[in-house]
């Protein structure tokens, strides 16, 4: 699973020839979550909550990036 960027022990990743729709993975201290990448709305899983408001507001600074490696990648 490739890692597309690191927010301290965060890890932000897009998998390759992944499902539909598109999405990026969250994963921390052993817990993940799926993000729509469109709407960043949480399609699964669950991460404590500061973790995710960081993720959040990463991921809405740097959706185009997130596109991006979607479509790179699947």
């Amino acid at each position: 699973m490739p890692t597309v960027h690191r927010l301290g022990p965060i890890r932000i990743c897009v998998y390759v020839d992944d499902h539909n729709p598109p999405h990026f993975h969250a994963l921390v201290a052993g817990q993940a979550v799926q993000i729509k990448i469109a709407d960043l709305t949480v399609l699964a899983g669950s991460i404590p909550a500061a973790e995710l408001r960081r993720v959040l507001d990463w991921a809405a600074d740097h959706q185009d990036l997130l596109a991006s490696e979607w479509v790179k990648r699947n």
